[in-house]
């Protein structure tokens, strides 16, 4: 899962537009940032690190240009090395930048046709290379010194037909212009904006909010848009297979103040909060207070306490400054991190009947340390309710769960996961009523695989495996940096 954006402006430099953009999609990626810009020729900074570790005033004076795109990012497939971050860049045909967020399934096999047919040669371990080498050798067929606007969606008709899984994709093309498209299925978000003759695409719409953007529109899933120099725009409806976007956007990746889909991220959450009360009143669990995990679960647990009449409080206090612990790259990481980011408020606990309220729960150890933190606080009873149903499928799409191994609720029934975290009560959202309580009044179908197992694009156990090897060799990789 990562951060894209795209703007396209007149008489105007944009490379400080992008990187305010990029601010507002961190926490969809804290491993890698860049920003390309088009003045004439093609200006490129990206690096690993914080966008604000990335960027300072001197290179962002470098990246002039009307025109430009941008990346966050958060690794799936590769190394996370240096030569994955994003955009990447193609001379041939015309100059082609390049971002995307989501994930290639046939990455290795798409690879290996790429360098072995095609004869490019691929530098990096990033999905995004393939897709971007497909769609130049999809316009490299054309043999014309300009391109048109038809060309290119003849070359996104390619990239659909040679390239398996979730990508949101936003091109800087050597013009000066930009493409923007969503796969078939439309798994990861991708949204349009205008501000006085302004065109952007950003992976949610809080950038718009920060920009002082209007929304203009969703990028349809198997739809291909592209932006002049002039900010004139084009539609092209390439697939129509059956939209199914991510539910998982809704229950934990993006930020509550943006709205996918026609669903706003808070009011999903809100939702998902008042089934889960009605589900523990109904379990006989009565509260003292309820304590939100921050960020992500804080308008549930509102919710859930509102409903079911009981007090919140903020009982755990989150640290800032550490990165999100779901999207770290490593187990270590991840488990040294829950102790640094939360502390709890002994006053507020204390001889309490504590229900905690997350979004999800995936290996079961930030679930153990807070419901240990908790404890050491002087808590009575510790109830854990999370509000998204078990997750028990690897998401070949884009978040980082990859393997079988990682979901405690594969291979553990509701009271086991119980005694292992600790809880005196495990409360999990039944799945339908996460499915409807996202949806709300929208009629829509959601990508749900790693809830359910129900892949939207054709899924081989074969590419699973691989995906999951890359998985494991990157985590073994980090463990290794992380020991010493």
């Amino acid at each position: 899962m990562c951060g894209i954006v795209g703007i396209v402006a007149q008489g105007r430099d944009v490379g400080y537009d992008l990187y305010e953009a990029l601010l507002t999609l961190q926490h969809r990626g804290q491993d890698a940032a860049g920003i390309a810009t088009f003045d004439g020729i093609m200006h490129l900074k990206k690096g690993i690190g914080l966008v604000r570790s990335v960027f300072n005033e001197k290179n962002l004076a470098r990246l002039r240009g009307s025109a430009g795109i941008g990346q966050t990012r958060y690794p799936t497939i590769g190394r996370g090395s240096p030569e994955d971050a994003q955009p990447f860049y193609v001379n041939y045909p015309h100059g082609v930048a390049m971002v995307h967020n989501g994930n290639v399934v046939n990455f290795t096999s798409a690879k290996d046709e790429l360098q072995r047919i095609h004869r490019r040669q691929l530098n990096s371990t990033s999905d995004v290379e393939v897709i971007l080498n497909v769609f130049a050798d999809e316009l490299g067929h054309k043999n014309s010194s300009t391109f048109s606007a038809d060309d290119l969606y003849e070359a996104v008709a390619g990239v659909f037909r040679k390239v398996k899984g979730a990508y949101s994709v936003v091109a800087l093309l050597g013009d000066g212009s930009l493409l923007g498209f969503r796969d078939p299925h439309g798994i990861r978000p991708l949204v349009m904006g205008r501000k006085d003759g302004m065109v952007a695409f950003a992976s949610e719409t809080v950038t718009f909010d920060f920009l002082g953007f209007e929304f203009s529109c969703e990028v349809e899933a198997g739809e291909a848009v592209h932006v002049s120099t002039e900010g004139k725009v084009s539609h092209r409806q390439i697939s129509h297979a059956r939209k199914k976007p991510c539910i998982f956007e809704w229950v934990y990746f993006a930020r509550p103040d943006s709205v996918i889909e026609g669903i706003g991220v808070i009011e999903a959450r809100r939702r998902l909060g008042k089934v889960l009360a009605r589900k523990c009143t109904k379990r006989g669990i009565t509260a003292d207070v309820v304590v939100p995990v921050p960020d992500t679960s804080r308008p549930a647990a509102l919710a859930l306490a509102r409903q079911a009449g009981w007090k919140i409080t903020e009982g755990l206090i989150r640290n800032r400054y550490i990165q999100r612990t779901f999207i770290m790259p490593s187990q270590p990481k991840r488990k040294s991190s829950v102790r640094q980011k939360f502390n709890p408020v002994r006053s507020e606990l204390k001889g309490k009947r504590v229900l905690l309220v997350d979004d999800t729960i995936v290996r079961g150890n930030t679930a153990l340390e807070l419901i240990k933190l908790i404890r050491q606080a002087g808590a009575a009873e510790v109830y854990y309710a999370v509000y998204g149903s078990p997750l028990r499928f690897p998401c070949v799409y884009g978040i980082d769960m990859a393997t079988h191994e990682e979901f405690i609720a594969k291979s553990h029934t509701e009271k086991e996961i119980e005694d292992i975290i600790g809880a005196d009560r495990l409360i999990y959202q039944d799945f339908e009523a996460m499915v409807e309580a996202v949806r709300g009044r929208k009629d829509i179908n959601f990508c749900t695989a790693c809830f359910s197992g129900d892949y939207p694009t054709k899924v081989s156990e074969a590419e699973i495996e691989i995906i999951a090897a890359d998985r494991n060799l990157k985590e073994t990789q980090e463990e290794a940096d992380y020991e010493e």
